[in-house]
């Protein structure tokens, strides 16, 4: 089996999100353009995505058919991806494409505790599997014994919030024992704590604390409620499904599975009283009117929901055929409005004074994407992954818009254009330059994790408005735009039709709860390849749309060679190395040559290089791709062959314990080792500055290669050099690894010796 992106952090909790946190809400920016105006012509790619790509529409039994399967086959699923006795895995969600492709969601227990950051997808076609995984780490823990207390767990909980200015903060739950696997090489038993309350704004909270087990130390936090015929203030007017009762029509949407949208009357909790009319004419376009709110919140829903059917096939917010509800009029100037899991709910406030409120389409679209992405990738709401989970709400809810195509709000790449909650008529973010608002960020770089995650979305609001539109000025429905690139280049687009497939593919089918920027270039790239084919001009303008918010590189014309590292290899051991090429010359075939490569080694029409290295040398080779057009390219890598002596058995390094040894024997050779002896060593092991690692020789001398240097780096994954000259070089050599402080463990993965 194969494995594709991956990515670290955390799984999937139930969530809350809101649009937006109050305090983060300035925008300095100013609209431009008529509203109504006759769209312009725009320059972009034309593409028909590939049908079999396409998702398959399940009905709900036949959903239902496909997680039973799933669910019996779990175990040898989890048997066939090698995990190991302890874990299981737990069906989520399983979809499926046009062409049979099956992507099924797990998340995973170990000795039966959830592994928080332990999601995967399986994607099955053919008998042929890969996965994407929210971590490559071998998930195991040292004891399942915690040595801090649930209560004391409850204390730390308690405190982040009272940190994060929470207003009567109070445990939901008790504690619950976990695995944390967000740190890819370090799985934990820890502590979750959940923490009820409200929010400094009045959003209520559910801040999900995670505790290490053995120290008491922070691990995660993450705030789980995140701040995000009628006529309506917003909307205008527009068709309502509503249900007559006896005399009475109640505001409960028959078309789209019985979607109900309540008044909570400035109440904080329930659902109040459900909207009702006596003539079936809802609302008359004014704030005072309170079925006017009702009417654009039951129309968000209901544009929602057609939404993701009509383009995505997709049954309501789970797939599963089961409505959401909506609630207006909570609280008193609560400025915003926000998605629950837990209530499987949207709620809106009324804004400022109670006379702002906050029920735009793309508002309530914004919304409830998040409960989309809850349901599929589930987007850890915290660094860059809830940057993307943000921005995520943010491009569908401009996608609704341009799928509604309201007259009473024209669509736009803005998102809160309609409700100026800022006092001044500005939208609360800008696709095309998010800059614009005066805080979010227009392209990617390394603090970006560290920001609040509404900034953090920009970049990726930036590269849809760019794969959708392109770069530079232009009028689109009337709103002037004028997109920059941080490479200076332009960029052209695909048009929003399939940038959103692309998105929702990216999304639903390879993100995890951790995919960083990186992780999802490369979901959307093997989205576009999927829907586009590889290397296609849709393909490429993903690769262009990415490099201009400065994530990644753009895809060269003509042939392009993947980097190779640098290789060692033993003499007499076997090699198979692929080198991976393509092309943008759609259809052309490849042809592969070599020079330099070492004796004993050929490389083959596919680019495969194979065969025994027979003699100890070191050498540059050059692998040259050509293409039917006469395109070429060639890269170099550093090739060295030597008498290797390996142990790649595992062996695990007690805590603050006794040292361990792993030996090789060398036999065959005489004379002594090389002054220049080389010793690689690979340690999976937190705060490296706890280990001692030393070779010891066949006569007995000790070589010191670390001694507890590094401090509160991780992993040790280093060549050493040594004078091992007064060895000889025959006879039984061993590494020897010591933990010698607590709290961190670890294990020696292999290590070789070429003397």
């Amino acid at each position: 089996m194969s494995r594709q992106h991956r990515s670290s952090h955390r799984s999937r909790y139930a969530l809350t999100l809101a649009l937006t946190a109050v305090g983060t809400l300035l925008a300095t920016g100013v609209q431009t353009g008529t509203a109504g105006a006759a769209p312009a012509a725009r320059d972009t790619i034309h593409a028909t995505p590939r049908a079999g790509a396409a998702p398959a529409g399940l009905t709900p039994a036949r959903r239902a058919a496909l997680l039973k399967g799933a669910t019996a086959k779990a175990a040898a699923t989890a048997a066939g991806l090698g995990l190991g006795a302890k874990e299981k895995l737990v069906v989520k969600d399983v979809a499926q494409d046009a062409d049979g492709t099956t992507h099924t969601r797990y998340e995973r227990t170990y000795a039966g505790l959830p592994v928080l950051g332990g999601d995967l997808v399986v994607h099955a076609k053919d008998g042929r599997i890969t996965t994407s995984e929210a971590t490559d780490a071998t998930v195991t823990v040292p004891t399942l014994t915690p040595k801090v207390t649930s209560a004391t767990a409850r204390g730390k909980a308690l405190a982040a919030a009272k940190k994060a200015d929470a207003k009567g903060a109070a445990i939901d739950t008790a504690p619950r024992l976990v695995v944390w696997a967000g740190d890819a090489d370090r799985p934990t038993l820890a502590w979750e704590s959940v923490v009820g309350g409200l929010q400094h704004d009045d959003t209520p909270s559910e801040l999900h604390v995670v505790t290490d087990a053995a120290t008491g130390k922070e691990l995660f936090r993450f705030e789980g409620v995140q701040t995000g015929t009628g006529t309506g203030q917003f909307s205008g007017t527009v068709p309502l499904s509503t249900t007559l009762s006896g005399s009475t029509y109640q505001l409960v949407d028959g078309d789209r599975a019985g979607h109900r949208t309540y008044d909570l009357n400035q109440g904080t909790s329930g659902t109040g009283t459900l909207f009702t009319d006596d003539n079936d004419v809802w609302g008359d376009g004014t704030q005072s009117n309170r079925q006017t709110a009702g009417v654009d919140v039951a129309f968000g829903a209901a544009a929602t929901w057609d939404y993701y059917k009509d383009v995505f096939g997709r049954n309501g917010i789970r797939n599963d055929g089961v409505a959401a509800y909506s609630r207006a009029h909570y609280g008193n100037n609560y400025v915003n409005a926000f998605w629950s899991d837990s209530c499987f709910c949207m709620t809106y406030g009324d804004g400022s004074g109670n006379t702002h409120p906050l029920t735009a389409l793309d508002v309530a679209a914004h919304e409830m994407s998040h409960g989309v992405t809850s349901a599929t990738a589930g987007l850890t709401y915290s660094g860059e992954s809830g940057g993307l989970n943000e921005a995520t709400s943010d491009i569908f809810a401009a996608a609704v818009e341009f799928h509604a195509d309201l007259p009473a709000d024209v669509p736009d790449y803005f998102v809160g254009e309609k409700i100026n909650i800022n006092g001044n008529g500005t939208p609360l973010r800008y696709m095309d330059k998010p800059s614009r608002d005066g805080t979010s960020r227009d392209s990617w770089d390394s603090s970006l994790g560290g920001i609040d995650v509404h900034y953090s979305s920009g970049p990726a609001n930036h590269f849809f408005y760019l794969l959708s539109e392109g770069s530079g000025a232009k009028t689109v429905n009337g709103v002037a735009y004028d997109s920059p690139t941080s490479d200076g280049l332009p960029v052209t687009g695909i048009g929003i039709e399939n940038a959103q497939q692309i998105w929702y593919r990216a999304l639903t089918t390879y993100m995890t709860s951790s995919t960083n920027y990186a992780g999802a270039r490369t979901a959307t790239l093997q989205a576009a390849a999927d829907l586009f084919g590889a290397y296609t001009p849709t393909y490429l303008a993903v690769s262009d749309a990415w490099a201009a918010i400065n994530v990644g590189q753009r895809i060269a014309p003509g042939v392009n060679i993947a980097a190779t590292a640098n290789q060692t290899s033993g003499v007499g051991d076997a090699v198979s190395l692929q080198v991976e090429a393509y092309t943008t010359n759609t259809g052309s075939a490849l042809t592969y040559s070599a020079t330099g490569l070492p004796d004993g080694l050929t490389i083959d029409a596919s680019g495969l290089i194979t065969g025994t290295p027979t003699t100890a040398a070191t050498s540059t080779v050059a692998v040259t791709v050509a293409d039917a057009t006469g395109s070429t390219a060639t890269r170099t890598f550093t090739w060295r062959v030597a008498h290797l002596y390996a142990n790649s058995t595992r062996i695990d390094i007690p805590d603050a314990g006794a040292a361990v040894e792993s030996p090789v024997t060398v036999s065959g050779r005489t004379g002594n080792a090389s002054a220049t002896t080389e010793v690689y060593v690979k340690i999976v092991h937190t705060y490296r500055g706890d280990l001692t690692v030393d070779l010891v020789g066949p006569n007995g001398t000790v070589y010191s290669l670390l001694n507890r240097s590094g401090g509160s780096a991780d992993n040790v994954d280093q060549t050493f050099t040594v004078d091992a000259s007064a060895q000889p070089v025959e006879g039984t050599w061993k590494l020897r690894v010591q933990d010698r402080a607590s709290i961190d463990v670890g294990y020696l993965e292999k290590w070789y010796l070429a003397p």
